[in-house]
């Protein structure tokens, strides 16, 4: 039997206490990434934070770069999670109707304010290779599933992202929370006007 799993008596796979404590660390480092960015986190309060000594948070993860990545690695899983359950809760297989499916499903996801700041600053840590390789990583992943399940064209697989790259500036900065011309207007909200 491989050292990171166990078999249960039922034949179910049941994690190893390090893959349990890797999951435990990544939900620690997305809420301490989310307020600090990359740049503003140590290992230290991540390891603080999920009940480790950082010796042992450095056993899991080789480095702060590469628990970042992890982290990212980890926001892409959960959109494209979300957007396959959208893909899922459409009413046909139009593009239109799919695309409007995954973005209600991105929508709720980017309420995790955690996630959402997660992304943000893996934007703005792309200077660092790593990183950069990341997100682009990420974002290849997700246009390509976009396209796939969609069946929608390149331009129109562009407004989406376009469309989500807004709606993440504005649910960062609680847009929807200022009743406003300028907010109205990015909000597309004509029913404040």
């Amino acid at each position: 039997m491989d050292g990171a799993s166990r078999e249960s008596a039922s034949g179910a796979r049941k994690l190893s206490t390090a893959e349990e404590r890797r999951g435990t660390v990544l939900r620690t480092a997305i809420q301490a990434f989310a307020a600090r960015g990359y740049y503003g986190t140590t290992t230290t309060e991540v390891a603080k934070a999920a009940g480790i000594s950082q010796a042992y948070l450095y056993r899991l993860f080789p480095d702060k770069e590469s628990l970042f990545v992890a982290v990212i690695d980890h926001c892409a899983a959960r959109m494209r999670e979300s957007m396959a359950d959208g893909v899922a809760k459409a009413r046909s297989r139009e593009p239109e109707v799919v695309l409007a499916a995954m973005n209600e499903s991105y929508a709720r996801l980017i309420a995790d304010q955690d996630l959402l700041r997660v992304l943000l600053h893996a934007n703005c840590a792309a200077s660092e290779p790593p990183i950069r390789e990341a997100i682009r990583d990420c974002y290849a992943k997700q246009v390509e599933y976009v396209r796939g399940a969609s069946g929608a064209s390149d331009a129109r697989i562009r407004e989406m992202f376009a469309q989500g790259m807004l709606s993440n500036v504005l649910v960062a900065i609680g847009a929807a929370e200022v009743d406003a011309p300028w907010t109205r207007t990015l909000l597309g909200d004509t029913s404040r006007a």
